[in-house]
């Protein structure tokens, strides 16, 4: 993929897909709960697709009625054992909520994946697990994963590493173990399930407490089948909402954003740097706050964020420091332990491709330190992305300013967003 510069700047409604964090679960706790769950505005990105094959290979219904996803739920032991192997892709979400999941159930199973996620630690998930009796086995500590299903022991757990998916893993492996199971945060991090398993009637306690985080859920209480309308996906927003910041007489709108308070960072980042962003027609559904938003093309200025931002959007650094090369002072962003586990290492890759581009910048341990300029010239115009979606889409955006860059491995951007380029391209941009 190339991308090259946009020369009048973007406008106009952008069309974000679904929420990916939230349409992994619209799959999982329906498939586990009583009666059945019709889905609007589900994400169909690669990722999200193979957690639908999974559970369709474990004998759930899931049909696809006029543009809706209908799952027909039979309980907490309705699962049955997949006659093959479970092939995740790229998914990392669906690894880990499956781990915890599968952990409880009456039969084996095995997870595997593609290169890059049979890269990615397991055992953060496999750990806390075998706290509550789990049986995994693993001869790398990353897939493949062995899951023999058990009758695990409720207990305490606390979580040490800031995870959404950890705990998602945890939280459903808790759902079907008889008992009180109580999980501390230690860092708050993103809250979908538990908003989930509360709307579908878990029976679950949250408390929040000297910025820590305690959940209490007892184990075997049937869940309950209700609607879902996803969201659409901040973090999808994230590349377009700086593409116009960066781009002059730009001026776009994004409807029915979710804006969930455990992961807005980028906005609050962002803003602080100077950002010309509107949030208006704030509403809850389905637990979840929702928004629309509207941007124009802003003057940035650099900025710190300490490792209290990383927790509310460790995904988004990439397209954040692309914003940063372009703002008119430095920026030094804290705290970026996590970047380097993700579907690459993004820290490595986010510097490599930058001074590439021409940016001035550093790593030091786990801080990036980016010093723009007022002209860049491209050393290197092909970018590396290790199949890494959210490094191909924000160097995208980068060459939206520099171009043209071309993208390697630029289909990895079909695991969130298979209409990035065509949603670009009818704004007014110019990718191929």
């Amino acid at each position: 993929m190339i991308s090259s510069v946009i020369s009048n700047g973007i406008k106009g409604v952008v069309n974000i897909p679904g929420d990916k964090s939230i349409s992994h679960r619209s799959i999982i706790i329906p498939s586990i709960s009583n009666g059945i769950c019709e889905i609007n505005n589900i994400l169909k990105s690669d990722d999200v697709m193979h957690t639908l094959k999974a559970f369709k290979s474990m004998g759930v219904r899931i049909d696809e009625i006029d543009q809706k996803l209908v799952i027909y739920g039979k309980g907490l032991n309705s699962l049955k054992k997949p006659k093959n192997n479970i092939y995740l892709g790229n998914s990392g979400t669906s690894a880990r909520l499956l781990t915890g999941l599968l952990s409880s159930q009456s039969f084996d199973s095995t997870l595997t994946g593609d290169k890059s996620l049979s890269s990615r630690p397991m055992n953060r998930i496999s750990n806390p697990l075998t706290e509550m009796g789990a049986r995994i086995k693993t001869t790398t500590s990353s897939l493949p994963l062995f899951i023999q299903g058990t009758n695990l022991a409720a207990t305490s757990i606390n979580i040490k590493i800031p995870s959404a998916q950890i705990k998602s893993g945890i939280l459903l492996a808790s759902l079907n173990t008889k008992g009180e199971t109580n999980i501390t945060e230690n860092k708050i991090t993103r809250d979908h399930t538990e908003k989930m398993l509360d709307s579908f009637g878990a029976n679950i306690e949250i408390k929040k407490l000297d910025k820590k985080k305690y959940i209490k859920i007892i184990g075997q209480k049937e869940l309950v089948s209700k609607n879902i309308d996803v969201p659409n996906d901040l973090s999808s927003s994230a590349f377009f909402i700086v593409c116009a910041l960066i781009n002059n007489n730009s001026h776009i709108t994004l409807k029915n954003i979710n804006n969930n308070p455990t992961r807005n960072g980028i906005i609050l980042a962002l803003k602080k740097m100077g950002a010309k962003i509107n949030i208006f027609n704030q509403k809850i559904n389905n637990n979840e706050n929702i928004c629309d938003i509207t941007v124009e093309t802003s003057m940035l200025h650099g900025c710190e964020f300490g490792p209290e931002y990383a927790d509310l959007m460790i995904d988004e650094y990439p397209i954040l420091s692309i914003a940063a090369s372009f703002a008119k002072s430095p920026s030094i962003f804290r705290g970026l332990k996590e970047l380097r586990v993700k579907e690459s290492d993004r820290l490595k890759l986010i510097v490599l491709n930058l001074q590439n581009c021409g940016v001035n910048c550093r790593a030091e341990n786990d801080d990036l330190f980016i010093y723009p300029t007022d002209k860049y010239e491209t050393k290197n115009n092909v970018i590396k992305t290790e199949f890494d979606h959210r490094i191909a889409m924000a160097f995208a955006i980068m060459g939206t300013k520099l171009g043209p860059l071309e993208i390697k491995d630029s289909k990895s951007i079909n695991t969130s967003f298979p209409n990035f380029r065509k949603e670009i391209n009818n704004l007014g941009g110019n990718i191929s």
